[in-house]
């Protein structure tokens, strides 16, 4: 039967107070769900939170190393400028024993021509000494020869007397140029054993100038080997300098991201923060609502009237239609009907 009328047309008080309920029910859940986003949005919050904490961590990390790369970078970069001083240092040493040494070479090449003419004068001289003294035994053979040509022509004839007086004459002119031309033979044979001395010490200086050259040169070699080395090693210093400021340079990039990202995810955390402050407030709102709902629903059921189920109901009720169906109890007033007790016509029922 039909027994409420609400505002809005036809229907009954049970079936509204129902949709309140399931209308509450679902601002109910709505705010559940509110609620389960805030949830979520804080959670999101604080992992960006922390993912921004890390960033800045390992930013300034990066920073560290960055620092830390160019103070290798400087340290090379001393060490490359010490190694290359060194190795200008040993390019002057080496290019200076190279001039001794060449100036030694210079010396020694003088002195072996100094050497060789020596032996060419001593030559001289010995052939000079040979030939005078071939000449010498010539003319002591002239000499003899002279003799036996006076001793025959003094016992040939006493005529040939003056000839033989000039040919002992002539004799003894050739003995004594031959004392003198052998004398002259003794004296070219000491300068030439004195040229001989000469050059011995000649030669022997240059062997020695040649082995002081030879040093030389063997120093210079190591000292431009040493140069190269140094080069080298200056060139390695360079190059890892290079490379420790590349790295620094690298680790400044990184840093200068990282720190970007620390702060993009700063901004994301506020934006997540703020997300979950708006959905707290609206979750909160939710409840809000859900809980006035509740509570309009609840009064709406309180001061309905059941189909089904035991009431009490207060006050005066006013059906516009007929009751259809079985009431128990008393009426207080009787419209065209009787009263359980009656008198009619003076009867009393």
């Amino acid at each position: 039967m039909a027994i409420y009328r609400g505002p809005g047309g036809s229907g009954d008080a049970v079936g509204d107070s129902t949709s309140e309920v399931l209308l509450a029910v679902a601002k109910a859940n709505e705010a559940s769900v509110s609620a389960n986003n805030s949830a979520n949005s804080a959670t999101a919050s604080a992992a960006s939170a922390t993912a921004a904490a890390s960033s800045a961590t390992a930013a300034e990390s990066s920073a560290t190393a960055s620092e830390v790369s160019n103070v290798a970078a400087g340290s090379s970069a001393s060490a490359a400028a010490s190694s290359a001083s060194s190795a200008s240092d040993s390019a002057t040493t080496a290019t200076t024993q190279a001039s001794a040494a060449s100036s030694s070479a210079t010396s020694a090449a003088t002195s072996a021509t100094n050497s060789a003419n020596s032996a060419t004068a001593s030559s001289n001289s010995a052939a000079t000494a040979a030939a005078q003294a071939s000449a010498a035994a010539t003319s002591a053979t002239n000499s003899a020869n002279y003799a036996t040509a006076s001793s025959v022509s003094a016992g040939n004839a006493a005529t040939s007397e003056s000839n033989a007086a000039g040919s002992a004459s002539a004799a003894a002119t050739s003995a004594t140029n031959a004392a003198s031309s052998a004398t002259a033979a003794s004296g070219s044979a000491s300068n030439a054993a004195s040229s001989a001395t000469a050059a011995s010490n000649s030669a022997t200086t240059a062997s020695t100038q040649a082995t002081d050259a030879a040093a030389s040169a063997t120093a210079a070699a190591s000292s431009a080997t040493a140069a190269a080395a140094s080069e080298t090693a200056a060139a390695s210093s360079a190059s890892s300098a290079s490379t420790s400021a590349s790295n620094a340079s690298t680790s400044a990039s990184t840093a200068t991201t990282q720190a970007s990202n620390a702060s993009t995810s700063a901004t994301n955390a506020a934006n997540s923060a703020t997300s979950a402050s708006n959905s707290a407030t609206a979750a909160s709102n939710s409840a809000t609502n859900a809980a006035a709902s509740a509570a309009e629903a609840a009064a709406t059921l309180s001061s309905t009237v059941k189909l089904t189920g035991d009431q009490t109901i207060a006050g005066i009720k006013t059906f516009s239609s007929t009751i259809v169906g079985s009431i128990n109890g008393n009426a207080a007033t009787v419209t065209n009907g009787l009263y359980t007790t009656s008198t009619i016509n003076g009867g009393t029922f």
